[in-house]
């Protein structure tokens, strides 16, 4: 009995022993950040994720936080989560540092979560995920060339058939009383333009409230968000959740399969010319003998994903924005009107001479970047603003919280696109909607060519205003949508009725 009561004693002491040790050991890291600038911990282990936990569960904007501890504690800020400590780097020369050199390698660990999305493969090793930079720059210089001007320049004719057919959609609803969710709208034009500039499918998500896609990547992006709640998988009462959001991974990548078969078969045909991203990617394929479908897929999904939900939400945020400003709404319109007229069909030589256009697309991601900023791993130490950051870290990079911090823009929550104007002072390093460096968005010119074409579109035919009654208040959603999704109601233009001609 003796023996079994010091084995019992043992087994008790050994998780307290490795408990002890392990809080010895989150003190050790604490003394080796707590010189850096941050807000006090709530909690010795959990540090802030309480604070973070709270804000999700109540769908409250943790961004809007930080910008409030970037602003008290300065352009380094730490972030403390059990044995991890992050830092903020929200300086333009830390930005600089580290985002314009290829020394900096992403996260893997923070970009390792969207590798699975609970358990079913999601981004993988996709061109937004994958960190180890030969295999990063091998896929990148695969794809340049489905992002070149030549053949930017080939799809205004889809850019401009897609967005004509979302301002048929929207005449349907032009009575100046129906009220509707133009993030939706936008959601749906975007995925349409995605799916077939990149893949040759023809979704028809527009003119289909059934398919099956956009309610999909809705799910995928709740996912991607609920997922930060730690054991959320294993939890019964979010099975629900769950399951829908494996189903809908699989429901891309099934698709995405079929799409990839079909169009090697056409090659194989030799039926198949067509320069998009999926014949970059089945390009790769061929020369890269260790590819396989999956890796193949994780691009198609990356794609298919980033390639719609950004543009659809700076399109949203635009029209929530000029709504709000009726004197900056004018003014866009008087420069679509003389560029246009009753044009109906937008040249590429038209997109150039739309320059305040562009100066409120770029004031838009200002204030409401979709993706609000990116990660990277320092791996020896380094000291920037003169604070010591200690090698092994993660650092985070904002463009959201710079882009409304006073010491980088005057009056930064006033919507001003003359701050973009030719003979504004460029912004140094506090302006990055598309990341920067070797490892920026390399559809950011493709997003806003589209971007352009839709809100030319729309400037030139309608007259929209807000519903009253919306919050205004921003989701962080695996990207940033506005909460309410811009409820809008929509008049006819008087040279409407000339584009129709």
């Amino acid at each position: 009995m003796e023996a079994l009561g010091a084995a019992a004693a043992l087994l008790l002491a050994l998780p307290l022993l490795a408990f002890a040790l392990y809080c010895c050991y989150v003190r050790c890291i604490h003394a080796m950040y707590d010189h850096i600038p941050g807000a006090p911990r709530e909690s010795f282990l959990f540090g802030h994720l309480p604070i973070l936990w709270r804000m999700l569960r109540k769908q409250e904007f943790v961004h809007d936080l930080f910008l409030q501890w970037a602003e008290k504690y300065g352009p380094i800020v730490r972030l403390n989560a059990f044995h991890r400590v992050s830092v903020m780097i929200l300086s333009p020369e830390g930005v600089k540092e580290f985002l314009m050199s290829p020394r900096y390698p992403k996260d893997r660990l923070i970009y390792g979560r969207i590798f699975n999305l609970f358990g079913e493969r999601f981004l993988g090793n996709g061109l937004v995920t994958v960190y180890n930079h030969e295999l990063w720059h091998k896929q990148r210089k695969m794809m340049d060339p489905a992002f070149s001007r030549t053949y930017l320049i080939g799809l205004m004719e889809t850019f401009n058939e897609k967005a004509e057919e979302l301002m048929e959609k929207l005449e349907e609803k032009a009575d100046g009383k129906k009220e509707f969710s133009m993030l939706t709208m936008m959601n749906r034009v975007t995925m349409d333009v995605i799916a077939k500039v990149a893949f040759g499918l023809e979704l028809n998500a527009l003119s289909d409230d059934q398919t099956p896609f956009p309610r999909a990547v809705t799910m995928i992006l709740e996912g991607m968000t609920k997922a930060r709640l730690p054991f959320l998988r294993y939890m019964p009462w979010k099975q629900k959740l769950v399951k829908e959001v494996k189903e809908s991974v699989r429901l891309l990548r099934h698709v995405g399969k079929q799409c990839i078969d079909q169009r090697r078969e056409a090659i194989q045909n030799g039926k198949e010319a067509s320069l998009d991203i999926l014949a970059q990617i089945l390009k790769g394929d061929a020369l890269e003998e260790t590819a396989d479908d999956e890796s193949i897929l994780d691009n198609f999904i990356t794609f298919f994903v980033a390639g719609h939900e950004t543009t659809a939400n700076q399109l949203s945020f635009t029209v929530m924005a000029l709504a709000q400003h009726p004197e900056i709404l004018e003014r866009v319109q008087a420069e679509v009107d003389e560029v246009l007229g009753a044009k109906r069909d937008i040249d590429y030589e038209d997109l150039g001479k739309l320059t305040y256009l562009s100066q409120i697309l770029k004031e838009s991601l200002r204030l409401y970047p979709p993706v609000p900023g990116t990660v990277r791993w320092l791996e020896k130490e380094c000291i920037i603003n003169d604070v010591r950051i200690p090698a092994n870290t993660t650092l985070v990079f904002s463009t959201y919280i710079m882009g409304r911090m006073e010491r980088y823009f005057k009056d930064p929550l006033i919507f001003d696109p003359d701050r973009f104007s030719k003979d504004a002072p460029k912004p140094y390093y506090c302006y990055f909607p598309f990341s920067l460096g070797p490892r920026s968005c390399i559809g950011q010119v493709f997003a806003q060519m589209e971007a352009k074409v839709v809100m030319a579109k729309l400037l030139q035919r309608f007259e929209f205003q807000l519903v009253p009654g919306q919050s205004f208040k921003l989701l962080d959603a695996g990207t940033i949508r506005p909460l309410d999704g811009v409820m809008c109601k929509l008049k006819l233009r008087s040279l409407a009725g000339a584009c129709q001609a």
